[in-house]
């Protein structure tokens, strides 16, 4: 029997691996949304306008917010396992500071995304 993960002390790297997971199952999620949204569009104005105001409410912002939180999460580990594939930056300090390198990647990636966003009158 494999060990669980109560044996295993919690890193960085382990937290990075179950997030891109975590997040790969999130973005099936912004798939459906991206298929709703085609779809209200094709049903006409009045489907539309109420898709708009779904996405437009607090809960629909927070569900966008989440979903590019994890789209810039996953992109930006899926180009550190990519550098991985080629064999650099597997030893574990390289390792530890990609991981917090992803995280400031999604981060500010996130935040600028909404300020611009903002900026332009776009929510």
């Amino acid at each position: 029997m494999s060990p669980h993960l109560q044996v295993w002390r919690w890193h960085v790297t382990m937290a990075t691996s179950i997030l891109h997971r975590v997040t790969g199952c999130g973005l099936y999620l912004g798939g459906l949304i991206v298929a709703a949204w085609a779809i209200s569009l094709a049903a006409g104005p009045e489907a539309y306008t109420t898709f708009k105001a779904l996405l437009g409410s607090p809960l629909g912002k927070l569900v966008m917010f989440g979903m590019s939180l994890s789209l810039f999460y996953h992109l930006g580990n899926g180009i550190r396992h990519l550098v991985w594939d080629f064999g650099h930056g597997l030893d574990i300090k390289s390792a530890n500071s990609s991981a917090w390198a992803v995280f400031g990647f999604t981060l500010a990636a996130t935040l600028a995304t909404w300020a611009i966003a903002f900026q332009i009158g776009a929510l």
